[in-house]
């Protein structure tokens, strides 16, 4: 009965559930109850299925602009051989008319001339004129030679004339293909244009409408955030009041020698007190200093990548990492072998400060967060694109609970993924590749172009702003430049909200994405400046040579040859 009673004041200070006798400070008004603004997003990171759905139809549109534009390209560069192959076919032709031309007008000068000489020559003239036999034989076989040789090079004149016709004939017809697949293909990029244009209207609607959906609660968020916050200092004030100072883990993980005053509370490594007629929870030293820590992260932004251990941005690993580090207990860096390697706790045991490990099976362990109560952890959450106190799954998303404080196990088996549909990572969702072969740059909670200021970071150029790995990588690419230009990369582009690239897609409709599908609306691109945007330059050979170092890259679609030649737009993976 006493560790129950123990337990439900925990859960009233750190988020107001009830209130008990016992409560270690008043309850205050939980976040998730009714009338506060449900988290409505599913589960493929977009903050409203309308939304989703339109961004999804936008994505296809941009990709089937984009292939045509390749297509386009392809059918520009056959046209252009066509073109070339037919006007080389056609110089033949004429270069075989004046050949025939000329071969008819030497045995025209030929026959003026004999005829001068000798009136129309003939076997009986050249029999008259002979002095002898033998030079009758001469004069015939000359006069056979002289026409065979005229006839023959007449006949090889004609004979290229006609294949040089034929194959002018033939290159003209392809060159006609050729056009009319352009011509195809323009109509085809016009109507998916139009379609383009019809989405983004009715995108730009809707994500209005979901605009002030994320704001409200972004403010809901802050206030769940600011309540839980102010609850676990309200559990730390109680016991400084009751004079209890936390003992360090190694004290609490036998429990036949608690340190005096102390019982045992369920698993090793937590215990409980009797203080003014209330039983009050002990955590150890370092679990107190790491749960703060972690409220002190409340807030800052996400970031995928297992490197996000702050401090300007986290994972939920890295999160986890950072502030029990800190606290004086090493963990392992990922959320996988946390979970293969600290020591498991049953459901029924588990107290603030312990560990949830996130599935759902199918998926993996693909999250972790701190428990701060039956109800609630603390977590660098993928979907809502920051470090938040959000509720605790239920059975069917968390796979096992842990305990930093307690002495690490030998590695055990991880549940490894077995739905290859979707890839999870700390509560968000990468979506799948599309049919042409990108892959999509979603990572957080919210529409595209519709990501908040809390979620980005600055790049140190400007008041250019991108997803905070990818702000740091840049910084240190622009450090890593500079140290070799004297100056810092040049930018004249990178986060754009939605509203933005509507305005940028009205003036280029032929080279900017299609509103709700860039990757600058989810924070992970730039346009450059300053000589990279110019194929050749020592700005841009730098760029080539060592932005892939700092997960940067000039994609593909945007190479020469390609249809799209953009050197100044790097992408950040």
């Amino acid at each position: 009965m006493r560790r129950a009673r123990v337990v439900t004041a925990v859960v009233v200070v750190l988020a107001g559930w009830v209130a008990t006798p016992v409560a270690l400070a008043a309850p205050t008004p939980e976040p998730g109850a009714p009338g506060a603004v449900p988290d409505t997003r599913p589960g493929t990171a977009f903050a409203d299925p309308r939304v989703a759905q339109l961004q999804v139809t936008a994505t296809e549109v941009q990709h089937e602009l984009a292939g045509l534009a390749t297509q386009i390209h392809t059918a520009e560069t056959d046209l252009g051989k066509a073109t070339a192959t037919a006007n080389a076919a056609r110089d033949r032709r004429k270069q075989a008319d004046a050949v025939v031309a000329a071969r008819q007008g030497e045995m025209d000068r030929y026959a003026v001339a004999v005829f001068g000489a000798m009136g129309q020559p003939n076997s009986m003239q050249a029999l008259f004129s002979a002095a002898s036999p033998e030079d009758f034989l001469d004069g015939a076989d000359l006069l056979g030679e002289l026409r065979r040789q005229a006839e023959q090079r007449l006949t090889a004149a004609m004979q290229r004339q006609r294949s040089a016709t034929a194959a002018e004939q033939q290159a003209s017809q392809a060159e006609q293909l050729a056009a009319q697949r352009k011509n195809a293909l323009d109509r085809r990029t016009a109507d998916a244009t139009n379609r383009a244009a019809a989405v983004s209207s009715e995108l730009r609607g809707q994500v209005a409408a979901a605009d002030n959906a994320v704001i409200a609660m972004q403010r809901a968020q802050a206030q769940r955030n600011a309540d839980t916050k102010a609850n676990w200092q309200a559990y730390l004030d109680r016991l400084h009041a009751a004079g209890i100072t936390p003992p360090p883990a190694g004290a609490l993980r036998d429990p036949a020698h608690l340190p005096g005053g102390l019982t045992r509370l369920g698993a090793p490594g937590v215990a409980q007190t009797s203080a003014h007629g209330q039983t009050l929870l002990v955590l150890p030293k370092e679990t107190i200093d790491a749960v703060s820590a972690a409220m002190g992260t409340l807030g800052k932004p996400y970031v995928p990548h297992k490197s996000g251990g702050g401090p300007v941005a986290y994972s939920c690993d890295g999160l986890v990492h950072t502030v029990y580090g800190g606290a004086g207990l090493s963990l392992p860096p990922s959320v996988g072998e946390q979970f293969a390697q600290l020591a498991p706790v049953a459901t029924a045991d588990v107290q603030p400060g312990d560990l949830a490990f996130l599935g759902p099976r199918q998926y993996g362990v693909q999250g972790v967060g701190i428990v701060l109560d039956q109800h609630t952890m603390l977590a660098a959450d993928g979907r809502l694109a920051g470090v938040v106190v959000t509720d605790l799954p239920g059975p069917d998303t968390v796979l096992g609970f842990a305990r930093p404080a307690l002495a690490h196990r030998p590695a055990q088996p991880v549940p490894a993924a077995t739905d290859r549909g979707l890839t999870w990572r700390c509560g968000g969702v990468q979506l799948p590749p599309s049919p042409s072969g990108q892959t999509s740059g979603a990572w957080g909670g919210y529409p595209n172009g519709l990501i908040p200021a809390t979620a980005l970071c600055p790049i140190g150029i400007g008041a250019h702003v991108l997803r905070c790995d990818a702000a740091e990588s840049f910084k240190a690419m622009s450090q890593a430049y500079q140290a070799v230009s004297g100056r810092p990369l040049c930018v004249t582009d990178s986060y754009r909200t939605f509203d933005q690239q509507v305005k940028l897609y009205a003036q280029k409709p032929a080279l900017a994405a299609v509103p709700g599908t860039s990757n600058h609306g989810w924070g992970l691109a730039v346009d450059m400046c300053g000589g990279v945007e110019h194929w050749g330059t020592p700005e841009h050979a730098w760029m080539v040579a060592n932005a892939g170092a700092f997960g940067w890259t000039n994609p593909g679609w945007a190479q020469p040859g390609r249809g799209r030649e953009e050197p100044w737009h790097w992408e950040f993976s």
